[in-house]
């Protein structure tokens, strides 16, 4: 990056700009082989075990939302981060930096709602942090996770791992998690019940791996979204990717107020849902265990891969392909 530079908010929106912090000053000063394959998790080997380990830093604006709160968010966004590699979960961290002045009620709602997510996930908080900082030092309360877990011997989860004809499944409904946040934060007056899908998704990706060993690649669409995470997927395979767009999973409602604000739903964030790409003659099993998981009830293929064009594409309803490319227009800011 230029010397003079300095951060923007397009930093964060997980489009060009984003892969240029990423590539021009992490990367470049941390590079390795396995932070370089920058999966949603790294991937290595203690002593002959395969494990899968991240980290994760949650700022969501509001705390509280409309289907979770920040401490289910931080428990559900990193547990995910290393089931979408093909890791079983086997401990966490959880760190948290509380500005001056934060309700005590409030951190222990968010604390107990983050102890409840990681039952239900089947994973336990093992070690953690506490940061105090001044009034105005902060916004309310910031958390970070980490998740190590366990790969099944012979899972091989990767961007780079999609070929031509590889078919692709996302799990259910996309954009809820953006515009509940968005709709918990500002007040449009709509009349709604949109509630985020945030859901710690280990247990249906384990179903979908019992149900095809065909599987080459797993994604939580998070920040930008769909159309994020396929670009990724795209480069790293050196594939394109083509959409359908009358087989993309939207609820009406929110497919309502995304074209009421000029929102496309490809780049708002999810955090209950996962991408999933399979060889063609697997993905009639992998969308059978996505239907027959209750997190997964509405999943629906949406496209293929291709040898070309590369990129990643949606065929329109007038049978023409435009171009969805990464954006670094932060649509929904601190929603994760």
């Amino acid at each position: 990056m230029n010397a003079k530079a300095k951060i923007t908010m397009a930093h964060g929106a997980g489009g060009n700009a984003s892969k240029e912090l990423i590539n021009g000053v992490f990367k470049k000063n941390f590079s390795n082989k396995i932070l370089n394959s920058l999966n949603d998790a790294a991937v290595f080997n203690i002593q002959n075990t395969k494990v899968a380990f991240s980290t994760d830093s949650f700022v969501i604006n509001p705390v509280f939302f409309n289907g979770g709160d920040i401490g289910k968010l931080a428990v559900c966004g990193t547990v995910n981060d290393i089931s979408v590699m093909g890791a079983k979960p086997a401990a966490m961290s959880a760190a948290a930096v509380i500005e001056e002045g934060f309700p005590v009620k409030d951190l222990e709602r968010i604390v107990k709602s983050m102890a409840e997510t990681a039952k239900k996930a089947g994973v336990n908080i093992v070690t953690g942090d506490t940061k105090v900082v001044k009034k105005g030092e902060a916004d309310g309360i910031f958390i970070n996770t980490s998740a190590i877990g366990i790969v099944k011997s012979g899972v091989n989860l990767s961007a780079s791992n999609v070929k031509d004809g590889d078919c692709v499944i996302v799990s259910g409904n996309i954009a809820q998690h953006g515009i509940s946040v968005m709709l918990s934060r500002d007040n449009f007056g709509f009349k709604n019940n949109i509630k985020s899908d945030c859901a710690c998704l280990n247990g249906l990706i384990s179903d979908i791996l019992k149900a095809s060993n065909g599987v080459k690649v797993m994604r939580d669409p998070t920040r930008g979204g769909v159309a994020a995470a396929l670009n990724e997927i795209a480069e790293s395979s050196k594939v394109g990717i083509i959409i359908d767009s009358s087989a993309l999973p939207v609820a009406k409602d929110v497919s309502a107020i995304c074209r009421v604000l000029g929102f496309d739903p490809l780049y708002i964030a999810n955090e209950g849902k996962i991408i999933s790409i399979q060889n063609e003659k697997d993905t009639a099993k992998v969308l059978k265990a996505c239907k027959n998981n209750v997190l997964g009830k509405n999943a629906a293929v949406i496209g293929k891969a291709v040898k070309s064009p590369k990129g990643v594409w949606v065929k329109t309803h007038s049978g023409g392909l435009r171009r969805i490319l990464n954006t670094d227009m932060e649509q929904l800011p601190r929603i994760c």
